[in-house]
């Protein structure tokens, strides 16, 4: 099999998606915006070839790399990047090459939230009501049936980028002064917990596992006003979101990919869908999913693409895994030093130095520990975000 990866350094972890390919035997073929000698010792003996493309948002770059791989290697069998950044770039690519996959539409369909709101409106789905807006007048006329306050954020985007809430009339007069650039959504505000379903599905669209994630505050959030988040993995998924969970990715049709649908948790315990990414769940919940469950996603992940068994790969959720964040200057009352010893062996990793693009949701400094008690991971949390 001929794989043409894009983007394999980034995020760092996916070098494991990589060599997992390599250990099937498959023919790995990468297309990358860092030079080759900056790649990690693991990726360069795991890639068969590399193609230095200096930015991946220039398509006809890309188009000429995968043209150059395909001469050099014959048919591509596959062109993935699990990365949100370059969905439309490999669905074009796909399409232009005949390759199995999503493809334009598909991720027109699914990837704006105006989409996937249609899909998951006509599966009935819960979803909050959302409209398409260009305007002031338009965002305030939706309010006017639905109620304020409203969150407005791009059709398509990633993360809490651009997204803002409103709570009255004045709000988004100052906040649409100059009419967004790209295509908006208005969103009824829902006030509730952030509960992911994450997992995998094979060529046929059976989920081979599931997990989900809690989040201590809402992304949006976090971002806009600078909190210390944490999230953490669920031994068990609660049963209404699960029967959600299942009916959503049914919906969305996806085949041999990753999901992360993201939930909001009601007071009332109700679940309602927020929004679906055709990707692995970001950050490091890859790593987190692993060590939830003493297995190795990466490695399933390639038996799928593969169609080899999965039945080698086990996962049963044994521990609450938790990104535990801090921010950079800010006065917090524990040293790393003394954090360290307060975690002792339930640490499983730590960074002070998170990638740059996930800073603004997911801190500058991150913890990862694990617990068999959800009680014990959250005194953990209170002691490391402590402030003076």
């Amino acid at each position: 099999m001929n794989f043409v990866f894009i983007s394999p350094h980034f995020p760092p972890q996916f070098f494991h998606f990589i060599t997992a390919l390599r250990e099937r035997g498959v023919n790995v073929l990468a297309i990358g915006d860092t030079p080759y000698d900056g790649l990690r010792h693991e990726l360069r003996e795991s890639i068969r070839e590399y193609f230095f493309a200096p930015s991946l948002h220039d398509y006809d770059a890309l188009l000429r790399a995968t043209a150059y791989l395909t001469w050099r290697h014959g048919r591509i069998e596959r062109i993935e990047s699990l990365n949100e950044s370059w969905l439309g770039q490999e669905a074009r690519l796909r399409e232009d090459f005949n390759v199995f996959g999503l493809k334009p539409a598909d991720i027109q369909r699914l990837r704006s939230k105006s989409g996937m709101a249609t899909v998951f409106r006509e599966a009935g789905v819960p979803h909050p009501e959302l409209e398409l807006v260009q305007s002031a007048t338009q965002v305030k006329a939706f309010a006017q049936r639905v109620g304020y306050p409203l969150v407005l954020k791009p059709d398509v985007g990633v993360g809490a980028a651009h997204t803002f809430k409103v709570s009255s009339d004045a709000e988004v007069d100052k906040m649409l002064a100059q009419p967004p650039s790209s295509p908006y959504v208005a969103q009824k505000f829902i006030q509730g917990a952030i509960i992911t379903y994450d997992g995998v599905v094979d060529r046929d669209g059976k989920i081979l596992f599931s997990l989900s994630h809690q989040y201590s505050d809402g992304v949006m959030e976090v971002v806009t006003e600078r909190r210390d988040i944490s999230f953490w993995s669920l031994k068990q998924i609660p049963e209404a979101l699960e029967t959600l969970g299942r009916k959503a990715v049914d919906a969305l049709g996806l085949r041999e990919r990753w999901f992360h649908l993201e939930f909001f948790h009601l007071p009332d315990d109700r679940f309602i869908v927020l929004e679906a990414n055709l990707r692995p769940p970001g950050g490091f919940m890859t790593d987190m999913i692993n060590y939830a469950c003493d297995t190795d996603v990466y490695r399933l992940w390639a038996r799928v693409v593969t169609g080899d068994p999965v039945s080698a790969i086990r996962y049963t959720p044994k521990y609450h895994v938790c990104h535990i964040a801090r921010r950079a200057g800010r006065p917090y009352l524990h040293s790393h030093e003394e954090v360290l010893r307060q975690l002792g062996p339930s640490l499983m990793m730590h960074t002070t130095d998170m990638p740059g693009v996930y800073q603004a949701a997911m801190g500058t400094e991150m913890y990862l520990t694990r617990h068999a008690d959800l009680e014990r991971m959250r005194e953990d949390v209170r002691f490391v975000q402590a402030t003076q």
